[in-house]
């Protein structure tokens, strides 16, 4: 581990059942999650997972339904104890708190955005944030006011004496985002946060986390079972499939060097030019002055519709400072030279 890894996961395995031990010692063999289950009929829920999330990251777990993600992700604040393995965040091992502790710590170091909003529906808008601020112990004035902050800022001002029955699924999501955001913890958990709103209302949503991030500089956990919300918000993702680590790296690694057929089934369809950035595609060291510049975090999904107006556009780094450019020419090549034909058009 490294000061710069906000959670550290080592061989995290989680079995659920009434004997743990014996289904352990088979899969230490080499045994499969099926053969376990079946020899056994304990349920493998995590296999010796280990992950290093940077702070600042939007990191993406991403898998389908059965793969441990959200198990995943409750180990994190110990909801579920783990089988084996070591679990540290901020250089605190979680697994060793006790009563008092991991209660300081879920209340100081880590919020949590459930997928279902888990509002309280008796509680207005604004006494929904506030709670976790009120369950800290900080008085209701200051509360209120960290709450009404939030509010504005995930775009609700004016609902703050709603009821969430009086809202939509998008708004209600929003109040549990601004619920996290209150707590100004460091690291934000999101199960699902998502996945239960419509098509249009979650990419308002990503998008806006996507805004919030570049101020706010969290450590986000992101659960998902969307390939491409994986690959629009995260900074890096890790793909389960039956509780196991597959891949974990870049979203352009994920999408142009899958590491084996289960990851390439996945990105067989998907949008290539929202896993490319155009740091890996740009003409390095051109600095002729632009008219229009992009960060070099920039996705080729991004850049494509600049080229309406302009012949190429330029590359900034994080200080601001020109470092390169990229032209039309140059993502279409991207594109094409990692979109596979299909057997038809090959034919």
């Amino acid at each position: 581990m490294t000061s710069e890894n906000a959670i550290t996961m080592r061989g995290v395995t989680k079995i659920f059942g009434d004997n743990p031990q014996t289904a352990l010692e088979l899969l230490r063999q080499g045994r499969s999650k099926t053969e376990v289950q079946a020899e056994t009929g304990q349920i493998v829920g995590l296999d010796e997972v280990s992950l290093d999330i940077e702070r600042g990251q939007i990191f993406v777990v991403m898998g389908l339904s059965g793969s441990g993600k959200s198990t995943l992700i409750r180990h994190v604040n110990r909801l579920i104890e783990p089988t084996a393995g070591s679990i540290v965040v901020d250089g605190r091992d979680v697994l060793t708190m006790n009563r008092d502790e991991l209660r300081d710590y879920r209340r100081a170091s880590v919020a949590m955005v459930f997928q279902k909003f888990a509002l309280l529906p008796h509680r207005s808008v604004i006494d929904n944030v506030a709670y976790g601020l009120e369950i800290r112990g900080a008085d209701r004035r200051k509360r209120l006011a960290e709450a009404e902050k939030w509010i504005e800022t995930v775009g609700l001002a004016g609902y703050e004496q709603a009821r969430p029955r009086q809202l939509s699924g998008g708004q209600q999501q929003r109040v549990g985002l601004a619920r996290a955001l209150a707590m100004d913890t460091d690291i934000v958990l999101m199960d699902e946060a998502f996945s239960a709103l419509d098509p249009l209302i979650r990419s308002g949503m990503q998008d806006q986390l996507i805004d919030l991030q570049k101020s706010l500089n969290k450590t986000i956990l992101f659960i998902t079972h969307d390939f491409d919300e994986a690959l629009k918000i995260g900074n890096r993702i890790a793909v389960l499939k039956d509780g196991a680590v597959q891949q974990v790296g870049k979203p352009e690694d994920i999408v142009l060097r899958p590491a084996n057929e289960h990851i390439e089934q996945f990105v067989r369809e998907v949008n290539k030019a929202r896993a490319i950035h155009v740091r890996s595609i740009m003409e390095v060291g051109n600095t002729e002055p632009c008219e229009q510049a992009v960060s070099m975090d920039a996705r080729c999904e991004d850049v494509l519709p600049l080229f309406a107006d302009h012949k190429w556009v330029g590359v900034v780094d994080e200080t601001g400072q020109q470092i390169g450019r990229v032209t039309a020419r140059q993502v279409i090549t991207a594109l094409a030279r990692y979109t596979p034909q299909r057997e038809s058009e090959a034919a």
